[in-house]
């Protein structure tokens, strides 16, 4: 089997001070930084390592002035351009409509199939999503316009059903209880290896989680100790169980949830874990955002 790539997104993660009371990731302890790692980083520490298995830090600021938001930086990320400065500034939550152009032809996605790959967006979307498309509004994030810029389908509940895609939250249990569906509930572990699973199906799988930075501004999705728990198993799960084939990087477009003692992004180093036979030409060669994709799309 050839290699495969998987590539966890994770919305606002950066790393932050060694303080429990800004840093989240020094007042929980997790499996991934006790076990996996032996430490938590830090600004005074970006760089770990275990085997094959490395974290480093990834500029998100790309040489722009102001704090770096989702849109420009996710159209960095995906896209191997330096979004804030062909805008001008940094912006988000959603692309700019200017650039909307610019991510249909740049797409890691549209890139893959380029080459002959196959890729795949792991998310599924519920029904209100498929309402909000339906009215023709513009304003979506940056994912959503790499999927329309190369044709692949937008999963739906059925594809959480067959195991071709997870929901947002990975368990399961929002969209039952607020939007009506009748999804089997699962752990963050089971989630995390349906992920692998995918993964090894397609030579590049992306997917995206966000409510790292929902946490971050403040916006309480669940205590955050059972939050954190359920992150961790997420994480640690794919790296403790992620076969030779897969290649995996996680990443992010700016920090957020490592500095809970403010609602805002911050202008910390985003945090990038990185597992797998290329694991020290990600930490040599993966410097700032524009560079994931570049990489990414020569790994295979």
């Amino acid at each position: 089997m050839g290699k495969r790539i998987l590539l966890l997104f994770v919305d606002g993660l950066g790393i932050g001070k060694a303080d429990p009371q800004l840093n989240p990731f020094f007042r929980y302890k997790t499996r991934l930084f006790s076990e996996v790692f032996h430490e938590v980083p830090h600004t005074g520490k970006q760089y770990l390592r275990n085997g094959d298995l490395s974290l480093f830090p990834v500029d998100a600021s790309l040489g722009v002035p102001g704090i770096p938001q989702s849109g420009t930086g996710q159209i960095s990320i995906f896209c191997g351009v330096n979004a804030p400065e062909i805008y001008g500034k940094h912006y988000g939550p959603y692309s700019p409509i200017s650039l909307i152009p610019l991510i249909y032809e740049k797409n890691i996605f549209t890139e893959f199939i380029r080459q002959g790959k196959k890729p795949w967006f792991a998310n599924a979307y519920p029904k209100p999503f498929f309402k909000y498309m339906h009215s023709g509004r513009k304003l979506k994030n940056v994912t959503a316009h790499c999927i329309d810029g190369s044709g692949l389908p937008f999963n739906k509940a059925a594809s959480v059903r067959s195991g071709k895609a997870l929901t947002a939250e990975l368990m399961n249990d929002r969209w039952n209880t607020r939007l009506g569906y009748k999804l089997p509930v699962i752990t963050p572990l089971q989630a995390a290896l349906k992920l692998i699973k995918i993964a090894r199906r397609n030579d590049f799988t992306l997917f995206e989680y966000f409510y790292t930075d929902y946490m971050g501004h403040g916006r309480e999705y669940l205590p955050m100790e059972e939050f954190m728990s359920v992150f961790d198993q997420f994480v640690s799960g794919i790296i403790e169980n992620l076969p030779d084939e897969i290649e995996f990087l996680m990443v992010s477009d700016h920090g957020n949830f490592e500095d809970i003692s403010v609602k805002s992004h911050t202008l910390n180093p985003v945090m990038a874990i990185y597992k797998g036979e290329r694991s020290d030409e990600a930490i040599n060669n993966i410097k700032n955002l524009t560079d994931i994709k570049p990489f990414l799309t020569n790994t295979l």
